[in-house]
């Protein structure tokens, strides 16, 4: 019950047009199973085996979708079933999740990382190589891989202003990114800490756990 209490009060606070991925991740399958009850069905992974196993033991009409930062030997793992692959932050992880999407016979949906913190520990494309891949040939060659937008995280920080500014840059990008014709749909913005800033600065896609499955245990994860 305490999944589902959680999932209803938090879905009743978001607007209509945001999208809630529930990060799984370190939580077992009863918590997904009884989020899955409740109605939902977008759940969010950092880590390809972890996702895969969830996948093997859930219902089959859950979207997965991978949030953490992608190793291009694992695409393949996941490549059967993955719906949305959030953090990808190059034309050669493009290249490889096209690649084992065609096996599958399968169109893989993704959006770019841009890096929008200053810190160091953050993945994620500049600005102008996000611009670049959309731009180029090597891209439209890719026929199992679609881009619906972008993705990115802000920095760790209390200071609200730094943390909006940081999402209201990404949302520049996007809109004109849109304006040059890309047709993004997708602006995956926003955390348990910071997703009301992300919303508030034009997010559509918002990331969240614990506030719906509790704190984490990573030790026992």
């Amino acid at each position: 019950m305490f999944v589902k209490e959680n999932l209803k009060n938090f879905k009743e606070t978001l607007p209509d047009h945001v999208i809630l991925v529930a990060v799984s991740k370190t939580k077992p399958i009863s918590d997904i199973q009884d989020a899955y009850e409740a109605g939902h069905r977008i759940f969010g992974e950092n880590k390809i085996q972890e996702m895969v196993n969830k996948y093997e033991a859930l219902p089959k009409d859950i979207e997965w979708h991978m949030i953490g930062h992608l190793q291009r030997n694992k695409v393949k793992y996941m490549a059967h079933f993955v719906s949305l692959i959030h953090g990808v932050d190059s034309l050669k992880t493009l290249k490889e999740i096209d690649k084992q999407a065609k096996k599958h016979d399968r169109v893989i949906n993704c959006l770019l990382q841009a890096k929008i913190a200053k810190e160091e520990t953050k993945f994620g494309l500049s600005f102008e190589d996000v611009e670049n891949i959309l731009k180029s040939d090597e891209l439209s060659d890719l026929t199992h891989v679609k881009v619906k937008g972008l993705m990115g995280m802000a920095s760790f920080s209390s200071d609200q202003q730094i943390v909006s500014g940081e999402f209201k840059n990404l949302k520049s990008l996007f809109d004109q990114l849109n304006k040059d014709g890309h047709q993004l749909q997708i602006l995956s913005m926003g955390m348990s800490g910071d997703y009301k800033l992300a919303i508030a600065q034009g997010s559509n896609m918002i990331r969240v756990g614990s506030a719906i499955f509790g704190p984490r245990n990573y030790i026992a994860s």
